[in-house]
């Protein structure tokens, strides 16, 4: 939004004068005030967008009105006016919060340039708020945080009191529970949601490519370091850095680590300089850190670091009732992706879905939902649509991990375990995979109309591998 209203303050008649002709010449609405007090009163409760007031004025001086702008309204550019050339006032103005000072007598040409300027930064704080905006709505479309139970309403609460300041969170929580989702609503809730976000899965990683990773090497650091290369922390300057399974981090790095969060700084494998770095850290584990300490395995002086401020995630089998919302939400997401009509689960089969234990967590619901949209044609996905539930029944997982994967094989797949005597060694894999694998593969490309980006992205796979798996399996592609 440009500048329109302008308050111009000065005690003195005749610059206020040609201030205000100046300024309405150039298109501008313009009130006036004759003293500090005048002007605190009309903005407090008048709107303006630009205040030019002079540094002394009776009553509440120019200085005075700036400490008190910043309460009131802090979006408020000021600029300060001065008879006083010193360096002393224009520091104090700009540490007070000043946006500009002009020192009198000035032309109205420099008066001019610094609002133009000033105009300038009203848009840009406006394209960066408007940006802050549709990342937080992003996030919350495409990513959000699914739950309306006890400990879930306890979660948002902890995101919302931590995320504005920079503390470090460490994240603790099963497997498949989502704690890189918290962690992503900590990084775009926070200041820093327009810089990047960098994670890193600290057990992915071969220990000796971990250290640079994270901290980057110099030119001739190891065999094979041909150039320079920043590492995750100078990638992710100004925002956040997620380690992921930290507790699988090797002890040597966990020392450096600890240093990151000390001295605010790294040194590149192969370097000697020290590199100031601006991060926050959230971290996670599917481990136990306390008792990693007790095994001498973790470092108890960095486990306390990460820990300032604890999130515990509770597996999904401890908020069943979370389950529908769940259910509504992977259906909804996956419909949308393969572009079909939006399908629905059976009330019944519903409440089969919320007695299973999941093992896996919500990602194994969303895996389970995902394949059960793809593979059934029907638009009501009953019982049969998911054979994880079939021979498990209520008890889930726990009492049946194997009767449903037989259940999958037998009925999805034709082969009888039955049988199994009968197969050679090794070929009860090598036949599931290639069962499944190509008809899975040719059915979601064929859904999503032969498109090798989305349905790499379905899967969960890199499109360079769904390429190779096309080459391999023999995998006829149409266009439409």
């Amino acid at each position: 939004m440009s500048i329109h209203r302008i308050l111009v303050a000065d005690d003195e008649e005749s610059m206020r004068w040609v201030l205000s002709k100046a300024l309405r010449k150039k298109g501008f609405t313009v009130d006036l005030a004759r003293d500090g007090d005048e002007a605190l009163r009309l903005i407090r409760t008048e709107s303006y967008d630009l205040a030019i007031l002079d540094i002394k004025m009776p009553g509440v001086t120019g200085l005075d009105l700036l400490d008190k702008v910043r309460d009131i309204k802090a979006e408020l550019l000021v600029v300060i006016m001065t008879a006083e050339a010193g360096m002393k006032n224009a520091i104090e103005a700009m540490k007070r919060g000043a946006y500009d000072y002009l020192t009198k007598p000035f032309d109205l040409e420099v008066m001019d340039a610094i609002i133009e300027k000033a105009n300038r930064a009203r848009e840009m704080t406006l394209q960066v708020s408007t940006l802050k905006d549709e990342l937080k709505e992003h996030y919350l479309l495409e990513r959000g945080i699914i739950g309306n139970s006890a400990p879930m309403r306890e979660i948002y609460k902890t995101i919302g009191k931590v995320a504005p300041s920079d503390m470090t969170v460490l994240i603790q929580g099963e497997s498949g529970t989502g704690k890189e989702l918290i962690a992503r609503a900590i990084h775009y809730n926070s200041r820093r949601l327009v810089k990047p976000f960098i994670a890193m899965n600290c057990a992915a990683i071969p220990k000796e490519l971990l250290e640079s990773e994270l901290f980057g090497h110099e030119k001739g650091a190891f065999t094979g370091a041909t150039e320079r290369k920043p590492g995750k922390f100078e990638q992710a300057n100004g925002g956040t850095v997620f380690l992921d399974e930290i507790g699988d981090m090797p002890l040597d790095l966990q020392a450096k680590i600890l240093r990151v969060l000390q001295e605010r700084e790294i040194t590149r494998t192969g370097g000697s300089q020290n590199i100031p770095v601006d991060v926050r850290i959230v971290a996670a584990t599917n481990q136990d850190l306390l008792q990693l300490v007790q095994q001498r395995l973790f470092r108890e002086d960095l486990y306390y670091r990460l820990n300032v401020v604890p999130v515990n995630l509770l597996p999904l089998r401890e908020r069943r009732e979370d389950i529908p919302l769940l259910v509504d939400h992977f259906m909804q997401k996956t419909c949308a992706e393969l572009d079909i009509p939006l399908k629905k689960v059976e009330d019944s089969t519903l409440e089969r879905l919320e007695t299973y234990s999941w093992p896996g967590n919500v990602r194994e619901l969303e895996n389970i939902i995902k394949r059960a949209v793809i593979l059934s044609s029907d638009p009501l996905l009953t019982l049969e649509d998911f054979p994880v539930l079939v021979s498990g029944g209520a008890g889930g997982a726990e009492s049946g991990d194997e009767l449903s994967l037989e259940a999958l094989v037998d009925r999805k797949l034709r082969i009888s375990f039955a049988n199994v005597d009968k197969l050679e060694s090794g070929d009860v894999y090598t036949m599931v995979i290639e069962q499944v694998e190509r008809p899975l593969i040719a059915f979601l490309l064929e859904k999503t109309r032969w498109n090798q980006v989305r349905a790499a992205s379905i899967l969960g796979i890199n499109r360079n591998t769904l390429r190779k798996k096309i080459t391999d399996l023999g995998i006829e592609m149409k266009k439409e």
